[in-house]
């Protein structure tokens, strides 16, 4: 039997300061998965050369220090067992309980052994933890502590695994825990990811910081006394203390401002925290009649919390030393929000007044992110997605009703009635901006109030994907376009299945069921629709699973085979080949592309004959007698070499009804050149009025439809 470990110093630190706010025998818990963890990490080191079991500790001491609950401080000290340790998660629930186990489970990475590229093993352990922070927002707090002792370890890494590490800590984490309203972890987390990403531009400007801020230390305190002074005049109770501002912050504008440093660092920056709403209020109007504030810079998030949150009044003003004054104006609970956001939850729950905003906008951002994966393809473009959606710039809009809904900044009118629901997003007509009808597209500003007008018969357009700006609007749109795509596939599957069995003589509802069911499972299918999907996409051919269903029934030779109808509209089953652009009124063939579906080519295609020698795989197909569709065609111009001839040119297609997809000039001298358009029309008819439409333009020598 192993010996129980010894309680060494950074142990004890986390025992007093846990003894500080908890019961005995909720710090008992948490020193008895003290003594687990450091059994299971018995001899294993990190980077650093220490024993690996002090980061847990050290990552235990980051909760406790947030006054978190002791599952949460139990569970960070166990954090790495199931994923570095024999430790397993049955024995953690036998020992510590259901819940701990979950949190611990929550936080433990997938195997990257299963996955082809350490990107997808990240993603998908990406998606598992956006899930288990769903469940229990205790899961991300543990995370982003261990992240945040990483990243103050990171120095024993090697150079590259240290930028990798800042990076994803950039793009990922610090807009986690903003997103969260932990400002305190934020911050500390995106300079350090700052640090080791771009260690020469943070030292640069880290210095700069030191020497300005010794350089003007008189003048800080000067302006510090002055607002005392004025608080007190006002009969406002307050501390106020300086706000530091850190080399990444002041990096970040002058990137996003285009500013140098001297420019971001001219600004003296004051927080003032007092007792009430009200208190903020009259503390406003005191700082306004001491120095004049400067239009346009005054912003209320006490009325209109931000995203996570955070609550504040946020108001620059001229001093008389010519440089702008910052000053932040909040009460003691705001500012423990500001800086423990939603992970003040746990703090407030052993006793003290909780408004519970952090934590109820945190879980709002969940449950959206949640909706959002349950339609999204693979966790790759989960991840994008939920990254798009972390960056804490965002605008306030109003429903008619005054209801706020908050965005991403740039979102537009069609993000917000997908921020209202997916079925409004889905069934949009037309948005109202302040009662104006305005395009899908419009950037949405502060302030407006905006109204949706839905249409059943409206659905979404692969369009709509190239404005939209929220992760929730682009997943709801593939998803219904996937939906629709998938529904095409089925039914155009079926018509081909029970056009090789009309060929035989009968039909699905003459196969017996046993037989069909059969097929499917020697076969590998779930479900008939499965199969329908493979016929569709060519990896079946109907005429072999016909013969399949139906082994008693036989092709009728005087049977005329009937052809199947192309419409242009049906999805990723059918294409149209690029060797010879085949429009409507072509003689046209089809040919079973495995993986493609059928390949519509024209009679007398160059290919053709090379086709034929797979005549399993050639099938009948005509035109629909309706089609809405567009067809590529490819034409030859030969034009006299003017000036301005292909906007000339162009001007005579765009009268003629025909949109340019893509033009190249193939050859060129000084009297003529040839230029190959690919253009879109109706049909065979259209096509031709097009080329008679370039023939009466006098730069065009010559116009002739090509095969490639």
């Amino acid at each position: 039997m192993l010996a129980t470990p010894k309680f060494t110093g950074p142990v004890l630190e986390l025992r007093d300061l846990l003894n500080t706010y908890l019961e005995p025998e909720k710090v008992a818990v948490i020193l008895r998965a003290f003594e687990v963890g450091a059994v299971a990490h018995k001899d294993q080191k990190r980077k650093t050369g220490e024993p690996y079991i002090l980061h847990p500790v050290a990552v235990a001491r980051i909760l406790a220090n947030l006054r978190m609950d002791h599952l949460s401080v139990a569970a960070a000290i166990l954090h790495d067992t199931l994923e570095d340790t024999p430790l397993t998660k049955p024995e953690i629930i036998e020992q510590f309980g259901d819940e701990i186990a979950e949190l611990v489970d929550g936080v433990t990475k997938l195997d990257k052994m299963r996955f082809r590229t350490r990107h997808e093993a990240d993603a998908e352990s990406f998606r598992k933890l956006m899930l288990a922070m769903s469940r229990d927002l205790r899961v991300i707090f543990i995370k982003l502590s261990d992240r945040l002792h990483n990243m103050r370890t990171l120095g024993s890494m090697n150079p590259d695994s240290r930028r990798r590490i800042a990076r994803e800590t950039l793009d990922i984490y610090a807009p986690i825990a903003d997103r969260l309203g932990m400002n305190s972890i934020k911050s500390e987390l995106e300079d350090l990811g700052f640090e080791n990403l771009f260690p020469w531009r943070h030292r640069t400007i880290a210095e700069h910081i030191s020497t300005t801020t010794g350089n003007r230390r008189e003048v800080i305190e000067t302006i510090k006394k002055a607002l005392k002074k004025k608080m007190n005049e006002a009969g406002v109770p307050c501390r106020i203390g300086g706000r530091e501002k850190t080399p990444y912050s002041i990096y970040r504008k002058m990137l996003v401002k285009d500013l140098s440093f001297s420019e971001v660092n001219d600004v003296y920056a004051f927080r003032i925290i007092t007792h009430s709403e009200p208190h903020c209020y009259m503390a406003l109007g005191a700082v306004h009649a001491l120095y004049q504030p400067r239009p346009g810079r005054f912003k209320d998030y006490i009325a209109l919390p931000k995203a996570n949150g955070y609550q504040s009044l946020h108001t620059v003003l001229n001093s008389p030393y010519g440089l702008p004054v910052e000053i932040q104006i909040r009460t003691e609970e705001m500012d423990v929000m500001a800086e423990k956001g939603a992970a003040a939850h746990w703090q407030y729950k052993i006793g003290e007044k909780y408004t519970g905003t952090a934590e109820v906008r945190a879980r709002d951002w969940l449950m959206q992110l949640v909706d959002v994966q349950r339609h999204t393809g693979d966790s790759m473009e989960f991840l994008d997605g939920a990254k798009s959606d972390l960056f804490p710039n965002e605008i306030f809009v109003f429903t008619p009703k005054g209801k706020i809904i908050d965005l991403r900044a740039n979102s537009t009118a069609l993000d917000f009635a997908y921020a209202i629901h997916t079925d409004v997003g889905n069934h949009t007509q037309s948005v109202l901006v302040d009662k104006v009808e305005v395009p899908l597209s419009t950037r949405l500003e502060n302030g407006q109030t905006v109204e949706v007008i839905t249409d059943p018969a409206a659905t979404p357009s692969p369009d709509w994907l190239s404005f939209v700006g929220t992760a929730r609007a682009r997943t709801a749109i593939r998803h219904y376009i996937r939906s629709l795509e998938q529904e095409d596939t089925v039914r155009f599957g079926m018509r081909m299945l029970e056009k090789a069995l009309d060929a035989r003589g009968t039909n699905m509802d003459e196969v017996p069921q046993d037989r069909l069911d059969a097929f499917l499972q020697d076969n590998q299918f779930n479900r008939l629709e499965d199969l329908l999907k493979s016929l569709a996409l060519g990896s079946l051919l109907a005429n072999m699973v016909a013969s399949k269903l139906a082994p008693d029934a036989r092709p009728d030779d005087q049977r005329e085979e009937e052809a199947l109808a192309i419409a242009g509209s049906e999805g990723n089953v059918v294409e149209f080949g690029a060797c010879c652009f085949p429009v409507p009124g072509d003689s046209i063939m089809g040919y079973v592309s495995a993986g493609k579906g059928i390949v519509v080519h024209r009679i007398n295609c160059r290919n053709a004959r090379e086709f034929r020698k797979h005549p399993d795989r050639c099938i009948n197909v005509v035109w629909a007698p309706i089609i809405k569709s567009l067809f590529q065609v490819s034409l030859r111009v030969l034009a006299r070499n003017n000036p301005g001839v292909l906007a000339n040119i162009s001007a005579s297609l765009s009268e003629a009804g025909s949109n340019i997809e893509k033009v190249e000039q193939t050859d060129t001298n000084p009297e003529t050149a040839t230029l190959m358009f690919t253009l879109t029309v109706r049909d065979r008819d259209h096509m031709a009025r097009v080329m008679r439409r370039l023939r009466r333009n006098r730069n065009v020598i010559r116009v002739s439809r090509v095969s490639a």
